[in-house]
């Protein structure tokens, strides 16, 4: 007689053994829960960090409240409402807990609440940074790839050069250039600042980045001025991301290329066209989403000089002015929020990660 699956002792197919599901179930929870651990044991560093730089720079933050002219007794007040006169550990929960209810304090300089004007700058810096890292990945990959399937070749020179000069020109000379150039000379594009005069103001606050807010409101004319005024700023962000990218999308292609499969592929007769892009680059995605993630990360933390050369009133110029004024809350709340942005583009490139490489599963 046949014996059937579940008969006569031999295991049922297709994962019908008993318990297999509660496992498969079992080890799901548990990287979640490694996730989920890592994600928050780096959330808390992060904190620990900004309070601890809040506690070491050489700024009274009694006085910046209370001014220099207050009395002992207001400064004492002060000091005591603050909480100041607790130990740090304990100081340490009221900060860990004002910031998770997204409490950064009040900012000096704009004396507005912190997560305010964070609410305000932080799209703007946003929409640079993602315009930027677009214009690096659609150039970057490509070129990358070409440089690396042609090698010794000059678009692979082009490339070099191309990764060279990004890494080692000052962004800030090139702002200027830039400026002078296609804003001063030739008129090609908006000057300093998101928008210009007549269309301030005019385009409702949906995102907080305007050529959405404008797309969304359909004025093209508030679209076009808003790109003519992002369009020199994220093309000197998305050289520099360029550069960066194509340096190590070429690095990622050169090994695939020198691997055994990719002889064996050539040795079938399959196309050059297929063995690259088919073949070869699709093994590199998955480092390659790190890498753009990371470029992406460092546009959004590295743009203070673009900012502050464009007029961009994003959170890089946002955290220098506050440093220079001395206003450590709106400091602190910058730091946090770039650093959670950080943290959650490492957790979003993992996750792609686990999905496009099945071997991570």
């Amino acid at each position: 007689m046949v014996k059937t699956p579940g008969q006569g002792g031999l295991p049922p197919v297709n994962g019908g053994a008993p318990g297999f599901g509660r496992i498969r179930l079992r080890r799901r929870a548990k990287n979640v829960g490694g996730v989920a651990l890592s994600l928050v044991l780096t959330l808390l560093g992060l904190l620990l960090v900004t309070f601890i730089i809040g506690r070491v720079m050489p700024i009274d933050p009694v006085l910046k409240v209370v001014g220099e002219r207050a009395t002992q007794a207001q400064y004492d007040a002060a000091y005591q409402a603050m909480g100041l006169d607790k130990p740090l550990w304990q100081q340490f929960l009221r900060y860990m807990a004002e910031v998770l209810r997204g409490d950064f304090g009040r900012s000096i300089s704009t004396g507005h609440p912190v997560i305010d004007d964070l609410k305000r700058v932080f799209p703007a810096t946003f929409e640079l940074a993602a315009l930027g890292t677009l214009i690096g990945v659609f150039v970057g990959v490509p070129l990358g790839v070409i440089a690396a399937a042609r090698r010794g070749g000059w678009i692979d020179q082009i490339a070099r050069v191309v990764a060279l000069v990004g890494y080692s020109m000052p962004i800030f000379w090139l702002g200027l250039m830039g400026l002078l150039l296609f804003y001063g000379i030739l008129g090609w594009v908006g000057g300093p600042g998101r928008q210009g005069i007549i269309y301030d103001g005019m385009v409702p606050t949906v995102t907080g980045m305007i050529l959405i807010d404008s797309l969304l409101a359909s004025d093209w004319g508030a679209f076009r001025d808003a790109f003519s005024h992002i369009i020199l700023p994220a093309s000197l962000l998305g050289y520099f991301s360029l550069a960066y990218i194509s340096r190590m999308t070429r690095s990622f292609m050169l090994e695939q290329l020198s691997a055994e499969y990719v002889t064996t592929a050539r040795v079938k007769g399959l196309s050059e066209r297929r063995v690259i892009w088919g073949h070869a680059f699709r093994n590199i995605l998955v480092p390659l989403i790190t890498v753009i993630a990371l470029s992406f990360g460092g546009l959004l933390e590295g743009s203070v000089l673009t900012e502050i050369v464009f007029s961009w009133p994003g959170i890089g110029q946002y955290i220098t002015k506050a440093l220079l004024a001395g206003d450590m809350n709106a400091v602190l709340g910058g730091t946090v929020l770039v650093g959670t942005c950080f943290v959650l583009l490492n957790l979003i490139s993992d996750i792609l990660y686990r999905v496009l490489d099945p071997r991570a599963k």
